[in-house]
């Protein structure tokens, strides 16, 4: 992928905090799809297990060194992180983002190159490359590609720059072995129909 065509995607991507009734923030990232529109991981803005409490209270996006808000329009049904149903949609107000070029067909073919955009322990928005490993019973796919706490919910990327997935999390202790979801046609159906 061209450096110019990385660089224009990472401003497709925005740093997502969400907030617990007690005030304490988690951090992650969404993705642009336009008219307002991003796309995450459910585990970021909604609860998944009752059990362990209510959940984020709120949620933000923060663009161009602003917090701006977010709601939740539409969630998997995931209860539990690394597992097909992790994904949402948030609405907020329309910004004026490159929207990303989704493309739900892509075949994770074993070793294709991929390339991670997300946000690195909070520090921004940063690229990563890696490859394709295998598909797993769940709908998930195994790669090799760096999966740092806060990069969930952000892009997982083909080599002409399309959004093909989003990571959902990693094997415990193994920071280069992840596991991302791939974009179906489902995850959109919540968004305008000239947007995917």
């Amino acid at each position: 992928m061209p450096v110019r065509l990385m660089r224009q995607r990472r401003s497709s991507f925005v740093e997502l905090h969400s907030y617990d009734a007690d005030g304490t923030m988690h951090y992650g990232t969404a993705g642009y799809l336009g008219g307002g529109y991003f796309i995450t991981v459910k585990h970021a803005v909604a609860m998944l297990d009752p059990v362990k409490g209510p959940g984020p209270v709120s949620v933000r996006l923060e663009y161009r060194g602003e917090e701006i808000e977010a709601e939740v329009a539409d969630t998997g049904d995931a209860t539990e992180e690394v597992h097909s149903g992790d994904w949402a949609i948030l609405r907020s107000t329309r910004v004026d983002l490159p929207p990303l070029h989704v493309d739900p067909s892509f075949a994770f073919d074993f070793a294709a190159p991929i390339f991670r955009l997300g946000n690195d322990y909070s520090r921004g928005i940063i690229l990563s490359s890696g490859y394709v490993g295998a598909r797993t019973a769940n709908g998930l796919v195994t790669c090799l590609v760096d999966g740092h706490p806060g990069v969930s919910g952000g892009g997982i990327l083909n080599q002409r720059g399309d959004l093909v997935g989003i990571p959902v999390g990693r094997m415990d202790g193994d920071y280069r072995f992840s596991f991302l979801l791939p974009i179906r046609a489902e995850m959109l159906r919540k968004v305008p129909h000239h947007l995917s």
